[in-house]
């Protein structure tokens, strides 16, 4: 099996995937140690890192360059997350995603949210469906893949009929090659199992407060499951603590 065809295995063993969210070199090497067997580079983290808000505000190049250091740097199955593509065109788009095969990326997730200063809107649903689709007979025509992981903000931008509408996206995505869907904020178990019934590949769902028992999480079926900037806002909050502690109490010996 190749790197695609291995990832996409995982997302179907007994066990939910617990994917490591990772935004730098440090960070996977956790997961490494940690016993993770994949990793998703998170945009949100990667921008927040970079100086940017949330909300495709860099460039591919740059995503891409954190992308190759990382994946130089371990031996784990590596997935990224490239927002909305960084781009309406195809063909380029069709170009960035083949230079992250390239170096030896496995999987990508592709969003169908559009960022306007703060708020993510919902893009009609051909929009992403062309992506997918535009990608995957791109690679086949070069004897490549890549694990792609349609994201669905349906929930994320309050849709007023968020889950019939996570349903139609969920399969138009998987008909037009999609491997998965990742659908932020989903939480009701009747709504998962649903969705589960209605389309073949895998379903990622984002950790809340309500989908915090991996018992219950693996009850429902899921297969696979992110925790998003949520590791790295914890390790924010104990660097400015630290830095604080440092320059506003002389306390040294924490570092000693």
């Amino acid at each position: 099996m190749n790197h695609y065809e291995e990832f996409k295995k995982l997302h179907y063993s007994d066990q939910p995937l617990i994917i490591g969210n990772v935004w730098d070199a440090i960070s996977t090497k956790a997961c490494e140690n940690a016993g993770y067997t994949a990793i998703n580079i998170s945009s949100h983290p990667v921008a927040d890192m970079l100086g940017y808000e949330d909300g495709q505000n860099m460039s591919f190049d740059e995503i891409y360059f954190i992308s190759k250091r990382i994946k130089a740097s371990t031996p784990l199955h590596v997935s990224v997350d490239i927002e909305a593509g960084y781009t309406d065109n195809t063909d380029i788009l069709n170009h960035y995603v083949e230079r992250l095969v390239d170096i030896g990326i496995c999987g990508i997730n592709l969003e169908d949210g559009i960022t306007n200063g703060n708020a993510r809107k919902l893009a009609d649903v051909t929009v992403l469906e062309k992506k997918i689709k535009s990608i995957k007979d791109y690679l086949k025509s070069k004897d490549k893949d890549i694990f792609i992981n349609a994201r669905i903000d349906t929930y994320t931008t309050k849709h007023p009929e968020a889950f019939n509408e996570t349903l139609n996206r969920a399969q138009v995505y998987e008909e037009a090659g999609a491997d998965g869907v990742f659908v932020p904020l989903i939480e009701d178990d009747h709504e998962i199992r649903t969705l589960l019934d209605t389309v073949e590949i895998a379903l990622n769902v984002f950790l809340t407060p309500k989908l915090a028992d991996y018992n219950h999480i693996t009850s429902l079926g899921i297969h696979r499951l992110s925790s998003g900037n949520k590791v790295q806002a914890k390790v924010n909050e104990l660097t400015n603590e630290i830095f604080e502690d440092l320059y506003q109490n002389k306390n040294f010996k924490r570092l000693l």
